[in-house]
């Protein structure tokens, strides 16, 4: 008979956040792979490769391929993570796009998923951490799926670029049966441009629905002269990096008990961290969100955390506007708090003790351009 296993429950999470990646749980990575017929050999040779580089990653604990008994040119790979936030690191670094490049000629199509470990029975999984804990209870949801893409244009094209952002033609919002697009706001920062949208159903099918549309194709070729990173939709492996790069994943959610169906001004911050603390700024970032949920004076109604790299993103649903209560918006009610956030940006969001809370608001402030919601939203 098998036992459920006793390591000690993770870090327990308010029932105001529905989504996290910081309670310390284990992760488990499940990459669904279509492999191009005739290309069998070279899909394993490149995951060889990939597979002795990533034993050596920090907070990676082990590996499985498997291929289908139905379908050969079916594989999954498996992997266990001591956490979110080391995998995360990982996947979003220049080295893994490098890395998994030789897979992109040989496979068909891919589909990564992600999931924090919530029960487990048996014994101990050769070469797991002692240590490892487990998501300490299954989170409530609220039925929405929160992503962004974010990338850089030429200085100076930044006004051109606005426009073609402003002015595009909503796309259809149903996907399928079970997949409609709800919102997409766009905002800009300087030449950098975040563009979050947020979906009922399947991600994955939303993003491909918008790609295909000739409305938003028609707004990706107008900017295209304008970005710093080149890039040729019409070249599968060119896109493909291009979105790889771009994509700015949503790390953590709260929503307040005021927030509970009330609007309020959508908003976005931009924090960009020192070199190699963009994660611990997120963290610290979802934890002031966490205790400001539990604040009923609190304007912020619901607070989204993008995270890749050393670029951090908040966006936020805020009650009566970002200067009504700057301390409350930014989450710091001391200047201990104060310190511990403005020591991890840089340029120049690291200002000093004292200053007014105004202005870092004003330096994180994004431009928006545009929000969108489906009409039934």
């Amino acid at each position: 008979m098998t036992t459920t296993s006793e390591r000690p429950p993770a870090r327990q999470v308010s029932q105001r956040v529905s989504q996290s990646v910081f309670d310390g749980s284990r992760l488990r990575v499940v990459l669904l792979v279509d492999v191009n017929d005739g290309a069998q050999q070279q899909f394993l040779e490149a995951y060889e490769q990939l597979c002795s580089h990533v034993a050596s990653v920090p907070g990676h604990v082990s590996e499985q391929l498997c291929q289908s008994i139905e379908n050969p040119s079916q594989w999954l790979i498996t992997s266990e993570w001591e956490s979110a936030p080391p995998f995360l690191a990982w996947v979003n670094s220049e080295e893994h796009v490098r890395m998994v490049r030789p897979l992109h000629g040989c496979v068909r199509d891919t589909r990564s998923l992600r999931f924090h470990v919530v029960r487990e029975t048996g014994s101990e999984a050769p070469g797991t951490a002692p240590t490892a804990q487990l998501q300490a209870s299954p989170r409530i949801g609220d039925g929405i799926i929160r992503h962004a893409l974010t990338f850089t244009v030429k200085p100076g094209s930044e006004e051109v670029v606005a426009k073609i952002l402003a002015d595009y033609a909503s796309p259809e919002p149903r996907v399928d049966d079970t997949t409609r697009l709800c919102r997409t706001s766009l905002f800009m920062h300087g030449n950098r441009v975040v563009r979050a949208i947020e979906v009922r159903g399947d991600l994955l099918a939303a993003l491909r629905h918008v790609a295909r549309q000739p409305q938003v194709r028609a707004v990706e070729e107008a900017i295209n002269p304008h970005l710093e990173q080149d890039r040729d939709l019409d070249d599968p492996d060119s896109a493909r990096v291009f979105f790889t790069r771009a994509g700015l994943p949503a790390v953590h959610h709260v929503t307040t008990d005021h927030g509970q169906g009330a609007e309020g001004e959508r908003h976005a911050l931009y924090y960009p961290a020192r070199p190699g603390e963009g994660m611990r700024l997120a963290e610290l970032l979802a934890q002031r969100d966490e205790a400001a949920a539990e604040d009923p004076g609190s304007p912020v109604l619901r607070s989204t955390i993008f995270q890749r790299d050393e670029i951090v993103v908040r966006l936020l649903d805020v009650r009566g506007g970002l200067d009504a209560d700057p301390a409350r918006v930014l989450g710091l009610t001391d200047a201990r708090q104060v310190a511990d956030l403005t020591t991890l940006l840089d340029g120049e969001g690291a200002v000093a003790d004292g200053v007014d809370l105004r202005h870092v608001v004003e330096l994180a402030r994004m431009e928006p351009i545009t929000d969108r919601c489906s009409p039934d939203e």
